[in-house]
């Protein structure tokens, strides 16, 4: 008998490999796969600047960065208190000073720039269709940085203008591999009818990408989570977000369709001894634990040696303890 509908998923053409760089892009979900490849020390970059929702801001500031467009202070915005912003970003650059933030936020484009150009793999997640567009601009914002709503016009992108922007980049880059995925974080502030509506016009335009540039692939991370767990005690308690169990699964079927299958041992190895650092021991300073990471540092050495995997922040930090 069965009680679970578990999905199919085409197995990637061009695996990932711990030699691969790779650059996840988009919503918070898109850094929750990032922070599984890393914990296996796969060469991943996660949302150098922030997150993102809607797929025009994903693109936007993405070419923006490639164009070596730098923000200019016209764009830096006021917010609440003392706090700046640009809309371009996520709330998590903000700064007292407009022009450390107008800083910050060039360097970060150059750090997207620089990495997009280094990485072969790209995962791309897109969260929701809806968008805000500041009425005194006609510009779509990747954040409303809790400014008064009467500021915006609230609009739903159709299938055709997410493939119109993104399917010509896909084009100018016939040498980068593309994953799209669908957060399957729910948007519980749309109302659920509207978070249905607006998922399944993500899901059709990533269908109408795949299958219309040979190098974009789609992970089906939304129906893993709604039709594979199909739970609420896979959802955290705000029942938008997957519970830890339900990201380390989506992300275990990832690694199973995306990633080398004959490194998999090797990264799962990788993530084992990375993990002994984490671990706060009871007793620091006796002479066993200091033993254990001497004996550590000589594995992930010789591990490093073999598979040509980075244990050096590790490595720092169990030197430091010693």
């Amino acid at each position: 008998m069965k009680f679970r509908t578990e999905i199919k998923i085409r197995h990637y053409a061009t695996p990932i490999t711990l030699a691969d760089r790779i650059l996840t892009l988009g919503s918070c979900f898109a850094e929750e796969i990032g922070r599984w490849l890393a914990e296996h020390k796969y060469r991943v970059v996660c949302n150098p600047t922030g997150p993102l929702f809607n797929p025009l801001s994903i693109h936007r500031l993405l070419t923006r960065a490639l164009k070596g467009e730098l923000h200019s202070l016209e764009e830096v915005q006021s917010g609440c208190g003392e706090n700046h912003f640009l809309y371009d970003h996520s709330t998590r650059l903000t700064n007292a000073d407009p022009i450390q933030l107008l800083t910050e936020a060039n360097a970060l484009l150059g750090s997207l720039s620089e990495a997009f150009t280094a990485s072969r793999h790209l995962l791309l997640t897109f969260g929701t269709a809806w968008i805000y567009r500041l009425r005194e601009k006609q510009q779509i914002v990747a954040n409303c940085h809790k400014q008064p709503q009467n500021n915006f016009e609230r609009t739903r992108l159709t299938v055709e203008e997410i493939v119109d922007c993104w399917k010509p980049f896909f084009e100018q880059h016939p040498d980068k591999l593309f994953t799209l995925t669908v957060s399957p974080i729910r948007h519980l502030g749309d109302g659920l009818e509207e978070n249905a509506l607006s998922k399944s016009i993500l899901r059709v335009a990533c269908a109408e990408l795949a299958e219309q540039c040979p190098n974009v692939h789609y992970f089906p991370a939304y129906e893993i989570l709604l039709d594979d767990l199909r739970d609420y005690r896979f959802y955290a308690d705000d029942l938008c977000h997957p519970s830890t169990q339900a990201v380390a699964y989506i992300a275990e079927r990832f690694a199973e369709a995306a990633l080398d299958p004959q490194e998999l041992p090797i990264a799962e190895e990788a993530a084992r001894l990375a993990t002994f650092v984490k671990h706060r021991p009871l007793h620091p300073e006796s002479e066993a634990y200091r033993s254990q990471c001497t004996a550590m540092i000589a594995r992930m050495k010789q591990f490093s040696e073999v598979n040509k995997i980075d244990f050096s922040e590790e490595i720092a930090t169990l030197k430091h303890r010693l």
